[in-house]
């Protein structure tokens, strides 16, 4: 911002929800419910409209006393969902253990909230239980020596593979409700259309084999192996 410009829209970390009398809606309720909304109807889904007939008779507007802007309750949306990841008191002895079991709880977290894979990557981590989180892998690392700018990176690199893995897995399952591939005839249909095409090219036989005999890992086992590599790559840095 230049010189004289104030933050239209402050972090909503640095504002208070206004009082009221009768505190029968409050910023808890406000987010639950629009993390309700979001997990059924997704990110098109969730309106203030929608959160607010979600909570009973009350109007859009009665929610922006509690969250300030709809960026905001993005904000506090993301924090409550951080939240649900369990963290312990300190890391443990093995600092790839500590890290595994993060990345295995984010990942059931951005499973039951698609969204969240979304969202995040255009709101800042200020929230209190994503900075916890944050402060966690950061500490896990520092302590086998790296800088903390390096913690930094490598934090980051496990995150990717975490959000964006759940971005895959979100758009894969949104496409096949789509195309009606989440019934096994269907699937079975355009997997054998995609085989004849290779087929008839004449040049693709691991890719016609694989499409006749279709087999492979399932999805948590695609997640694994590539944290493994992630933990890996960042092993043999820390040596």
């Amino acid at each position: 911002m230049g010189e004289g410009e104030t933050n239209e829209f402050p972090l909503i970390w640095t504002q208070q929800q206004t009082q009221t009398r009768r505190r029968v809606l409050d910023r808890e309720k406000v987010v639950a419910a629009a993390i309700g909304v979001a997990d059924e109807a997704g990110l098109d889904g969730l309106t203030m409209k929608a959160v607010a007939a979600r909570l009973g008779p009350y109007s859009p507007m009665a929610l922006y006393r509690h969250v300030h802007s709809k960026e905001g309750l993005f904000d506090l949306m993301l924090d409550a969902a951080t939240a649900e990841i369990s963290l312990p008191g300190e890391p443990g002895g093995d600092w790839r253990d500590d890290l595994r079991t993060l990345a295995l709880e984010t990942r059931r977290m951005t499973s039951r909230h698609p969204w969240f894979a979304v969202l995040v990557h255009a709101r800042p981590p200020a929230g209190p239980h994503m900075m916890r989180r944050l402060e966690f892998m950061l500490t896990v690392l520092v302590r086998q020596g790296a800088t903390v700018g390096e913690a930094m990176t490598y934090a980051a690199l496990v995150d990717r593979h975490i959000l964006g893995s759940a971005l895959q897995d979100s758009e894969e399952a949104r496409q096949e409700r789509r195309q009606g591939l989440d019934d096994d005839a269907r699937l079975y249909a355009a997997i054998s259309a995609l085989r004849e095409l290779a087929a008839a090219d004449g040049g693709l036989p691991h890719l016609t084999e694989w499409l006749t005999h279709p087999a492979g890992p399932t999805p948590e086992e695609r997640f694994a192996i590539g944290l493994d590599f992630v933990l890996d790559g960042i092993a043999a840095r820390l040596a």
